[in-house]
C-alpha cells in the first residue's frame, strides 16, 4: 500500500501519514472466517495486570487465517485482498475448488484473481505453500512452520522474508530476516514470496489520540517518577539514574540482558545468531 500525506489543518496533523489502501479489495471481512475478539486490557484472570500499556482501542473482529495450509492438491483463486486490524500484514481471501473459504497472509505482488495451490504437488511460484524440500535455493519464503504440521510461526510481520541457503540430509538452513540463520526440518512447509504491506513501519502515527484507538495506553518514563515507584525515579531536577544500567520497574536489567536458557533443546539448530556470532554450545 502507498503512503498518503495530511494537509496539516492542526499541529498534530502536519506530519501524520497513513496508507491509502489502494490494494484492498474488500472492506467487510468474511463473517464465517471472524470471531469476537475480547479484550483483557493486559489483565489475566485474576484481574491483575501483566502486561502494561494496554486498554481501550476500536473494537474488532479476528480475522481466521489459515497458517497451516494443509488443503493440499485443490486450486484456489484469490478473491479479494484485506485489511487486517490485527497484523501488520494484509491478508488474501481464498476460496478452493471445493468452495471453501480461507484467508491466508497477503504477499508482496498478489492480484485478485491469481490461482494458488498448497502441497507436494504445487509449484515453487507467489503465494504456494510447500515443504521447504520443494523449494528451490535462494528462494525467499514466508510463513515458515519450525515443526511440521504445527502451522507458520516464523517470518509472519509486514514486508519480511527469510532466504532458503541450502538443504541437507533431514534440515534446511534459512537466513532470517533479522540475520540469524538456523536450521528448519526440511518437511517443514512455507509460502513464497515477501510478505506484502511493506511500506508498514514508514506510518508516522502523528498524534497521541491515533495511538489509544490502537489500544496503546501511554508509557511514562521510569525518570520522571518518584523513587518508590521507579528505580530510576527521585532526585531533584533532572538526574541520572544512579545505576550502572537501566532497570525495568521491578529492579531487572532493562537492556542487553541475555533471557535466552543456555540448555535450550533448539540451540543446536541455530548457526548463527543475528549478531553474527556463532551460539555458544
Amino acid at each position: 500500500m502507498g503512503i498518503k500525506k495530511y494537509s496539516p489543518y492542526t499541529p498534530s496533523r502536519r506530519n501524520m501519514t497513513g496508507f491509502d489502501f489502494q490494494e484492498i479489495t474488500k472492506s467487510a471481512p468474511e463473517k464465517s472466517l471472524t470471531v469476537t475478539l475480547k479484550k483483557n486490557s493486559g489483565r489475566n484472570n485474576q484481574g491483575k495486570i501483566t502486561v502494561r500499556h494496554q486498554g481501550g482501542g476500536y473494537r474488532t473482529k479476528y480475522r481466521i487465517i489459515d497458517f497451516k495450509r494443509f488443503k493440499d492438491d485443490i486450486p484456489a483463486t484469490v478473491k479479494a485482498i484485506e485489511y487486517d486490524p490485527n497484523r501488520t500484514a494484509n491478508i488474501a481471501l481464498l476460496v478452493y475448488a471445493d468452495g471453501q473459504k480461507a484467508y491466508i497472509l497477503a504477499p508482496e505482488g498478489l492480484k485478485v484473481g491469481d490461482k494458488l495451490m498448497n502441497g507436494n504437488n504445487a509449484e515453487a511460484t507467489l503465494g504456494n505453500c510447500l515443504p521447504l524440500s520443494r523449494i528451490p535455493v535462494g528462494a525467499q519464503v514466508h510463513n515458515i512452520e519450525l515443526t511440521p504440521g504445527h502451522g507458520g510461526q516464523l517470518v509472519r510481520s509486514a514486508g519480511v522474508a527469510a532466504q532458503l541457503m541450502a538443504k541437507e540430509g533431514k534440515y534446511a538452513t534459512l537466513r532470517l530476516p533479522s540475520g540469524e540463520m538456523r536450521m528448519v526440518p526440511i518437511e517443514a512447509r512455507a509460502t513464497i514470496g515477501v510478505v506484502g504491506n511493506g511500506e508498514h513501519n514508514l506510518v508516522n502515527i502523528g498524534k497521541a489520540g491515533r495511538k489509544r484507538h490502537m489500544g496503546i495506553r501511554p508509557t511514562v518514563r521510569g525518570a520522571v517518577m518518584n523513587p518508590c515507584d521507579h528505580p530510576h525515579g527521585g532526585g531533584e531536577g533532572k538526574n541520572g539514574i544512579g545505576r550502572p544500567g537501566p532497570s525495568t520497574p521491578w529492579g531487572k536489567p532493562a537492556l542487553g540482558l541475555k533471557t535466552r536458557k543456555k540448555n535450550k533443546q533448539s540451540n543446536k539448530l541455530i548457526i548463527r545468531r543475528k549478531n553474527g556470532k556463532a551460539l555458544s554450545k
